[in-house]
This record gives structure tokens, sequence and C-alpha cells, in this order.
């Protein structure tokens, strides 16, 4: 053979060579992919067992791991300790939020509630106990003995309205135009309830015009010549604005001719109307109230001489004819209306409107100083009040009479 072909040969058999190498990379390669793929499927095999032992981690490298998820979690661990060094804990947090709340309770103190006022009750009302303390028992006696009558405010009368008419210029209708009734105008909002005598409300003049001749007719009763008669429908109306038709005609006609209420009768030509529906004043409820305590003319007044009596520093705001019902008031020391009604007070404010607490207070007691009868006694005719009252009054008119 020549040494050309032996040299071909030579390169044929290294070119097989070389490709065989090459096809067994390639193989190789694919093996371990599909092996790794396969794994699973040859579990328990001999093939799958030395291919996962071929896979598994150097050791050294799995301890170096571990140290580091180590040190890890110690950093995750030290980030959740809290400012003072404690390590935070959910038990811990819930004990430290119970103390925190515990410690607000403590330190937290509940603003004392207003306590409401004592239910007092008289006949229907139960509102008695709105009324300032000391008045509480006046209303209470004349309540009860059905001297404070309360009445609901009437609806006012529906107005004639005229109809619409037809503006058209094909209208030749001559007929006179038909009037429609309008509807009732709303009744007044915050209406009291049934139950409800509203003491702290302003008093009107009607009512105590009906409840001070009420009063006085009750109180004496057996006295005929101490009673004052109503009005009857024959008489002629004093007022304009108090028809024969009034509920309150009789009482407020009765004290007008008794000469009680000033108008046209004694002299005051200016007091034709009587405005019953219009709140009640001090300097009235003073005027109307003292004739009947004392039952005689009332004395000469001044400004000074109130001031001085009273201590008013408004006496100057006081009419005339009212200077003389304070003073006259004055007179009767404990027993007068102003302390009973005001309490104390420096000031008379004339204009004022006046109660209802105030008028039961006024109400509650006629008579001079020396003598005299209240609902208390009226109530209770047998009571240590009522009789030592009456030993009172019997000593004073032997007393009297020995002089």
């Amino acid at each position: 053979m020549t040494r050309t072909s032996v040299n071909n040969l030579v390169n044929h058999l290294g070119r097989r060579v070389l490709q065989r190498s090459l096809i067994c990379n390639v193989l190789f390669s694919s093996a371990l992919i599909s092996g790794a793929l396969l794994l699973s499927g040859c579990e328990g095999s001999q093939i799958g067992d030395n291919l996962g032992k071929s896979l598994e981690s150097d050791p050294q490298l799995a301890g170096e791991a571990a140290a580091t998820e180590n040190n890890s979690d110690s950093t995750s661990n030290s980030s959740a300790t809290n400012s003072s060094g404690t390590t935070s804990n959910p038990e811990s947090e819930d004990e430290t939020d119970n103390a925190d709340d515990q410690e607000t309770d403590s330190n937290t103190t509940e603003a004392p509630t207003e306590a409401a006022p004592p239910a007092v009750i008289a006949g229907d009302y139960r509102d008695i106990g709105k009324a300032p303390e000391e008045i509480q028992p006046f209303l209470v006696d004349l309540i009860e003995l059905g001297l404070l009558e309360v009445r609901a405010p009437e609806a006012p009368a529906p107005t004639p309205t005229p109809a619409p008419t037809d503006s058209s210029d094909d209208s030749t209708d001559d007929s006179p135009a038909e009037t429609t009734t309008a509807p009732p105008a709303a009744a007044p909002a915050n209406l009291p309830a049934a139950d409800e005598f509203r003491p702290n409300q302003a008093m009107t003049r009607r009512e105590y015009a009906r409840w001070l001749l009420a009063t006085n007719n009750k109180f004496y009763a057996g006295e005929r010549t101490r009673k004052i008669r109503p009005g009857v429908n024959s008489s002629q109306p004093v007022f304009q604005d108090v028809p024969i038709t009034d509920k309150d005609f009789a009482s407020i006609q009765g004290l007008a001719e008794a000469g009680i209420i000033p108008s046209p009768l004694t002299g005051s030509t200016t007091t034709i109307t009587f405005r019953p529906n219009a709140p009640l004043t001090r300097k009235d409820l003073l005027l109307w109230k003292v004739p009947l305590d004392t039952r005689q003319a009332l004395p000469e007044a001044s400004i000074s001489a109130v001031a001085q009596a009273w201590g008013f520093q408004d006496a100057d705001k006081i009419e005339p004819r009212t200077l003389q019902a304070v003073l006259a008031d004055y007179q009767n020391g404990d027993f007068a209306n102003i302390r009973r009604a005001f309490n104390y007070t420096t000031l008379f404010q004339p204009d004022k409107a006046a109660t209802r607490a105030e008028g039961a207070a006024v109400l509650w007691r006629f008579g001079k100083s020396a003598e005299g009868i209240t609902a208390a006694e009226i109530r209770n005719p047998n009571s240590s009040e009522a009789n030592n009252n009456t030993e009172e009054n019997s000593t004073e008119e032997n007393t009297s009479t020995d002089d």
C-alpha cells in the first residue's frame, strides 16, 4: 500500500472519529436534559438514582446557603424589636394596649349629667317641676282646686276670598263673582300637650282675669261682700275687643265693672280695648291684685317713696297708678305679692311679661299682713296652718276690741 493511500485512510478514519465524538456529545447533553425532566418518573429506578446523585448539591455549598438563611432570619427578627429594646410580641402588644386603655379610663372624668327636674304632678299636669322650686307648692294648691284653667288656643276662622275670574275678552258673563272659602290658617306651632301647664310661659291678660276672679270668689265663697260678680250678657261690653260671645267675657267684664281693671268706667278714656291675648305685664299683675288684698283705696305714692321702700332702681319707670299699688303691697311685709312672686330684687321691671308661675304665686294668698287666706287653707281647712291663722286672727280681733 502506498504512502498516499495510507494517509488518505488515516484522514478518513479521523473524520469518522470526530463525527462520532460530536454525535456522542450531543446525545450526552440530550440525555442529561431528558434525565432532569424525567427524574421524578424514574424514581426508584437505577437510572433515576444515578442521575439524582449526580445532580445533588455540594455539601459545602449547602452549608453556606443555610448559614446565609439563618443570618437573614436574625436580621428580620432584630428589625421587629421596638425602640425600648424589647422584642415585639402579639400578646405583649395586647397587654400594652389594655394597660393604655385602663390608664386612659382612669384619667378621664365623665362630665356629670344634669339631673332632670323632679316630677311634680298637679291635676293633669306633669311639668310643674319646671317652675321655680319655691313656687311649685303654690301651683299644686291652686291647680288641685281647679282655679288655673288653661285653654288651648283656638284656630283662626277661615277667611272668605273671591274666586279667580277669567280675564279673557270673550267673557260676557255679568253674574257676580263667586266667593270661595280659603282653608283655615295653620294651627300655631309648638302647642302644649294635654298634660303640660308650662309654668314658665308668659301669662295672657285673659288668663289672669279668669284666674283672678275665680280665685277670689273661691276663697271668699262664704263671704258675699268680698265676692266679685261676673259680667252678664245683658251688659254693654266695656271693651271693644271683648264681645259677649268671648269665652272670658264674664270674668273680664265683671272685673271692669268692679273697678279692678282700668277701663272707661274708671275714667281711663283711652283704654277702649283690653287686648285679651297679649302678655300680662308685672305692673298689671300688681295693679289688679293689690286692691283685692287691701279692700280700700290705694295710698298716695311717689317715685322717691317707692324707691326708698323697695330699693327699686327703676322706680322712675313705674306709672303713677302702679306706684300706689306697689307701695301698698310693701305694707304687707313678708306677705307682699312682689316678694312671693319675684323673691328679692332691686328691679321691678314693670313692662316685663309675668309668667304663669308668678301669677300663681300672687294668687295663692289674699289679704293684708294681719289677716289673710291661702290656697293651702282652702284645700286643707283642718290643717295646723289654717288653725294657727284662725287663732291669730281671733287674737288680733280681741285685742282691737279691748282697745
